[in-house]
């Protein structure tokens, strides 16, 4: 039987939370689901991760994930965690492609550093009189919306991929 697993994954360390919803064919290996995080959640993928299932942890390596909750770690100098849940196991019609059900709350960039520097960012991003507030925007590329999450949008990049990939 084709099944696929339904993940909650809470960014730690930020309020209010930020979280998404997916869809992943259970037959995914690690690196798979790596890749699935990063595109839900937001990440571009270009920093170190790792995954830590129980006491152990797996880096680049296509292995199965099993257990129902899991730790995906990615940029090890920002130091974001990701509490990943397995809340279902739903059988399919046939081999699928990950799916973006919902989710709350924008990504925090790349590089912010972590979740002191994304507050640190927020508040100066929020107080034009911020000694930061410019700069800041600037490096962002002139807007930031910490509340804005399109589950839509996300699945349209995971239909393009699986597109891509045929």
């Amino acid at each position: 039987m084709v099944t696929t697993h339904q993940l909650k994954i809470t960014l730690k360390g930020v309020a209010p939370p930020i979280w998404r919803r997916l869809l992943v064919p259970s037959e995914y290996t690690l690196t798979q689901v790596r890749e699935v995080l990063l595109t839900g959640m937001g990440w571009s993928g270009y920093h170190l991760y790792s995954f830590r299932i129980g006491r152990t942890a797996y880096l680049e390596i296509d292995e199965d994930w099993p257990g129902d909750r899991f730790l995906f770690e990615y940029d090890f100098g920002d130091g974001w965690e990701h509490q990943v849940v397995v809340e279902d196991v739903l059988p399919v019609a046939s081999r699928s492609r990950p799916f973006c059900l919902a989710g709350r709350r924008a990504c925090p960039p790349e590089d912010v550093g972590g979740p002191w520097g994304y507050a640190a960012f927020l508040d100066a991003i929020g107080d034009p009189k911020h000694e930061r507030h410019d700069e800041l925007l600037e490096w962002i590329g002139g807007n930031f919306d910490p509340t804005a999450f399109d589950a839509a949008e996300v699945d349209q990049i995971f239909a393009t991929l699986a597109d891509s990939s045929r």
